[in-house]
């Protein structure tokens, strides 16, 4: 019995770590256009599920990996292979017509919906991130004079909704408040604005890499604020003979 709870629970963690490198590497496969090589696509799941395991931090007393895994390895892969794009659009739509043009971004839609409403709560982050989206994009038409139209296009494309339903609102890298859900998405959207105001292309990840990387600098900045409960400060007790001898009325030189 003893042996075969072990090789249970041997089995039962070797599934639960294939899960996750299993939905990094599909997040990956779906969201990179290597073209026909292989390599851009096996560097980014390594960088991508290292990171899970090497950059971490101990949250609310647990420990807890800060980067996306998936959004990192796309970030890196970017950044080290140039030839490297994300996936047009169109690639999930373009042999889809009519009903199903609005049937496959719906369902990702109700789905993302249903699992961040339900497990994830981080609504308040999707819309943060959604209201912030919309405000850069109102802010470059007025101060840059880009098109308002331009700057929404990407929320019609499948790399944005699964961008905004299943990446952004990973809980273990996101913050669990809504006050700090709302600065981060807000934050993301920020960046986004910044980023795509100087012309660098594929904002939508480096924007996310980067609010990561500020939620880490803020926690360890926090972390190493020192502070001493109320409850753990210990006042010492006066010795017994010492408080009588205090209690008693001192005797004065004019009685002896």
């Amino acid at each position: 019995m003893r042996a075969g709870a072990h090789l249970h629970s041997r089995g039962g963690a070797w599934v639960d770590f294939l899960l996750p490198a299993h939905i990094t590497g599909l997040a990956l496969a779906m969201l990179l256009y290597p073209g026909d090589r292989l390599m851009p696509i096996v560097f980014a799941s390594v960088v991508a599920i290292s990171s899970k395991a090497l950059l971490r931090l101990k949250v609310g007393g647990r420990s807890r990996h800060i980067f996306n895994p998936s959004n990192l390895g796309i970030t890196v892969t970017l950044l080290a292979f140039p030839s490297v794009g994300i996936s047009p659009p169109y690639q999930f739509t373009e042999e889809l017509g009519g009903l199903g043009d609005w049937v496959l971004p719906g369902i990702v839609v109700v789905s993302g919906s249903f699992l961040n409403a339900r497990f994830t709560k981080r609504w308040p982050l999707i819309s943060a991130w959604l209201i912030g989206f919309v405000t850069q994009a109102l802010l470059r038409h007025w101060i840059l004079g880009s098109s308002f139209l331009a700057a929404l296009m990407p929320m019609s494309g499948m790399a944005f909704l699964l961008f905004t339903f299943y990446m952004v609102t990973d809980p273990p890298t996101t913050p669990g408040s809504a006050r700090g859900q709302v600065l981060f998405g807000a934050g993301i959207a920020a960046l986004y604005g910044l980023l795509m105001a100087a012309h660098v292309v594929f904002g939508l990840f480096f924007a996310l890499s980067i609010a990561c990387a500020v939620r880490f600098l803020l926690l360890v900045v926090t972390r190493n604020r020192w502070t001493i409960p109320l409850r753990e400060v210990s006042i010492p007790r006066p010795v017994p003979q010492l408080a009588r001898a205090s209690a008693e009325p001192k005797e004065t030189h004019a009685r002896l």
